[in-house]
């Protein structure tokens, strides 16, 4: 294999490449990262779970397939200056030039690299951008514990036309729908996601205009199969989650009794500062009354602070208390310059949403913490 290749697309598709690597890979050659090289280059990472693929133009001299440690490879890539990249293998060895600088890589057996998997058909498109915006609204809400797996997906329920992403981790809940273009009428499914690997996929897939979506699992409520996603060049596939997803449509809330609307960034700038006397799962605590919101952590013989910030407000004066990162996450979630904040009792879920939406795209449902104060 001979070729060239600019720096900086180079050092795109390698760092979307080596996103699938394993942390601890159970055999020495799914640490490596293959390298392509035709018309065109294709890079690509496999570790029987989730599978990444980068194709960029380079100019190949000699076309051929090697098998590099990927880490190495990213880092390397990483640091190079901003010049054209040979890329030569040499019997046992691949050599990276860039300018005056040179680096050599022992090949790994590349006949012993699994077959990635084929992408399956195509099931729909989704604007790029507004995917992206989608999944991080609602990926903040997926859990963390891995000892509970199918909390830490995100539902992607597919009715016709209509994409309705969930996720949470039993303290909150984050939903938001979407328009998309189905490759079918009719389409009535239900599939879990690995959050991490949703979010990432989403984000770096903003290089162009749209995103194909490819599921391969039954129709109904799927627990098995895998799902692609594709664009910009790149492409990915993950195993779906399994487990039971718990019943979240009754968490929402549809009646409420008073509601709060306030300007996000400073809410959002407040909550920040009062918390910083909050101790480890302390909350911070919310006083409602006509025009104002006070904001208050700590008590007794602790660090204190208060804050006030105006706040147009329709309902009885209330106190309701939070964990103050789960609500600063929320808060930074809207795509609004201003929160509507809506419960009903200090022990009742409440609701996150924009300014004044009769029927909200996305809604973040935080459970209060009761607090003995």
């Amino acid at each position: 294999m001979k070729l060239q290749v600019e720096r900086d697309p180079l050092a795109e598709a390698v760092a979307w490449t080596a996103r699938a690597l394993p942390a601890r890979p159970t055999a020495p050659v799914l640490a490596g990262m293959r390298l392509q090289a035709g018309s065109e280059l294709t890079l690509s990472t496999f570790d029987y779970e989730v599978s990444a693929q980068a194709t960029i133009p380079v100019t190949a001299d000699e076309p051929g397939t090697v098998l590099v440690s990927g880490r190495l490879l990213a880092e390397i890539v990483r640091s190079l200056p901003a010049k054209p990249v040979d890329l030569s293998t040499d019997g046992t060895r691949t050599t990276v030039r860039c300018g005056s600088t040179t680096f050599t890589l022992m090949l790994l057996p590349v006949e012993e690299y699994p077959t990635l998997p084929d992408m399956p058909e195509t099931t729909g498109t989704v604007g790029a951008d507004t995917f992206a915006s989608a999944i991080g609204q609602v990926a903040i809400a997926a859990g963390r514990d891995d000892t509970l797996p199918a909390l830490t997906g995100i539902r992607v329920e597919i009715n016709d036309d209509m994409l309705t992403l969930i996720a949470t981790d039993r303290y909150r809940l984050a939903v938001r729908e979407l328009r998309w273009n189905p490759g079918r009428t009719g389409l009535n499914t239900a599939v879990l996601i690995p959050a991490r690997v949703l979010s990432d996929t989403a984000r770096a897939l903003t290089s162009g205009a749209e995103v194909s979506v490819a599921l391969a699992a039954s129709e109904g409520n799927s627990s098995d199969g895998m799902i692609g996603f594709e664009g910009g060049g790149r492409r990915t596939t993950t195993r779906l989650l399994s487990g039971e997803y718990p019943r979240v449509q009754q968490l929402l809330p549809s009646e409420f009794s008073a509601a709060a609307e306030l300007p996000a960034a400073p809410f959002a700038d407040a909550v920040k500062r009062v918390a910083l006397v909050a101790e480890r799962n302390t909350p911070v605590r919310l006083t409602f009354t006509a025009g104002q919101v006070l904001l208050e952590a700590g008590s007794g013989d602790e660090a204190q602070a208060s804050e006030g910030i105006e706040a147009s407000y329709d309902g009885d004066d209330m106190q309701i208390a939070f964990n103050p990162q789960y609500l600063i996450d929320g808060i930074g979630a809207i795509d609004s310059d201003i929160a509507r904040v809506s419960f009903t009792t200090p022990t009742r879920p409440a609701v996150i949403t924009g300014k004044g939406e009769a029927q909200p795209d996305y809604r973040y449902v935080l459970m209060p913490i009761r607090s003995a104060g």
